[in-house]
């Protein structure tokens, strides 16, 4: 039994099923998902040694990789150049990168180490693209020695660049970042368009649009435009009100230029999730169809097109799985103490308001528990008192050696650990399901081993023990 209580914040409440989602694409996922718990408890992925495991539908992620792929070739002409890179930051894990590829999905990447697991996936150089606000001169040095296609931030790092490629031309894609300055969703800390975000040139301060247009014409290899309006909490409205504010841009560049020189438009990503229900909303399709109606010269095949979508593909199909260690009560309300809580779960944790989780009640055999629902708290193994995952949620009563599972989790969750009280980093297993009328076997690959005590201690400089009793 699922509790579907949730925030408007976060979800897009109210909105009405459309074409585009099935009508029972969410009770077969659903479905999908209880079959794997069972089988995680009968194949022993979860027990006293392991009570905490993460689980990633492999189904599921194949179906968001067309979904994208097909929303956009529907709006876009014949033979346009779209390059759909998954950004990295939401699931950091090489087999979920390597699968994405497969499906036709590049690599959006932040950071060196980013970079080193797109590589190790085989994601090629020509479809990974490197987005940052702090990149080093050794990172950029790095890039443009593979051809990955590079963004600049800030008119410091493009003066980087100059000195980078005097020496000679680079094969890398070179394009630029702005802010379009249009305003925040209903989670500040994730709205980069507002006035004062720290990410790209700020369109709409003084000066700046002319210098961007400027920097375009002494540069005549500078060929993109970048920008990234949505996440979570942000209406499409506004992310499609950015994008057509890059497209004039781009177009305003070309006309002063007398020339395509801008050739193509990184419109990012931030699609939202809907973390009410198992319904995937809003669509790919239906944001694609926005962007037509919004900014059509976009999609008419003068301008590539890249994408950089990373919660919307994963989020939906991901779990973490917890036993119960303990059933107990303060203050009249029952409190089930799970091994899930912080360290997989810290934006739930520490902003609850703006990032409610579903939670899944299973009995010990992983079957969905049945039972009225009674108001109880959900806790994680941590020590500090906020350490919940839900709070007076109505819930079959949870008993010791019951699980629970934290759903919409593939993105964000438990591939970004937080190390609080040196908790271990979960086992992250992939599965498929036979179909129903098959032989129902589930099969489970691993993603990532468990953390060991091991290496919690190397990391903790169990190597360096007597570096500071020296003189």
């Amino acid at each position: 039994m699922v509790s579907d209580q949730h925030n408007g914040q976060n979800t897009d409440h109210g909105t009405p099923r459309t074409p585009d989602s099935p009508p029972d694409s969410g009770a077969v996922a659903a479905a999908r998902r209880d079959r794997a718990v069972r089988a995680a408890v009968e194949q022993g992925l979860i027990s006293d040694a392991e009570p905490v495991v993460a689980l990633l539908d492999v189904a599921g992620i194949r179906s968001s990789a067309a979904a994208l792929r097909i929303a956009f070739d529907e709006v876009t002409a014949p033979g346009s150049t779209v390059l759909h890179a998954f950004a990295v930051k939401a699931a950091p894990l090489v087999a979920v990168l390597r699968l994405l590829s497969e499906q036709g999905i590049g690599a959006e990447v932040a950071s060196p180490g980013e970079l080193a697991l797109a590589r190790a996936a085989g994601v090629p150089a020509g479809r990974t693209v490197l987005d940052s606000p702090a990149k080093t001169t050794a990172e950029l040095r790095e890039a443009l020695a593979l051809g990955i296609a590079v963004n600049a931030d800030n008119p410091q790092e493009l003066a980087r660049i100059d000195a980078l490629i005097s020496t000679g031309p680079s094969r890398s894609p070179l394009g630029m970042r702005v802010n379009p300055q249009l305003g925040a969703g209903s989670i500040g800390a994730l709205s980069t368009a507002t006035a004062t975000s720290k990410f790209g040139v700020a369109l709409r301060d003084e000066g700046a649009r002319d210098w961007v247009v400027r920097a375009f014409l002494d540069r005549p290899w500078l060929t993109r435009l970048h920008t990234h309006s949505g996440s979570q909490g942000v209406p499409l409205e506004l992310m499609a009100q950015g994008v057509r504010t890059v497209y004039e841009l781009a177009e305003e560049i070309n006309a002063a230029a007398g020339r395509r020189q801008i050739d193509t438009v990184d419109i990012g990503g931030g699609l939202p999730v809907n973390f009410g229900s198992d319904e995937e909303i809003p669509t790919y399709a239906g944001y694609a169809r926005l962007l037509k109606e919004t900014v059509p010269g976009l999609l008419d095949g003068r301008y590539g097109l890249v994408t950089e979508f990373g919660r919307s593909l994963l989020a939906k199909h991901g779990l973490v799985l917890a036993r119960v260690e303990y059933a107990k009560s303060a203050g009249g309300r029952p409190i089930a103490v799970t091994h899930a809580g912080a360290q997989v779960a810290a934006r739930t944790v520490y902003v609850p308001a703006s990032w409610p989780l579903r939670i899944a009640a299973y009995d010990a055999e992983g079957r969905p528990k049945p039972g009225r629902a009674v108001a109880q708290d959900i806790a994680g193994p941590a020590c500090f008192a906020g350490d919940l995952l839900a709070e007076n949620r109505p819930l079959p009563l949870l008993e010791q050696d019951d699980l629970v599972a934290a759903l919409d989790t593939g993105a964000y969750y438990f591939s970004n650990h937080y190390a609080y009280n040196s908790l271990a980093r979960p086992a992250v297993h992939g599965f498929t399901a036979a179909s129903e009328g098959e032989d129902g076997t589930v099969r489970f690959a691993t993603v990532r081993a468990a953390q060991t005590v091991e290496e919690i201690v190397n990391e903790s400089g169990g190597a360096y023990a007597d570096a500071l009793l020296g003189g």
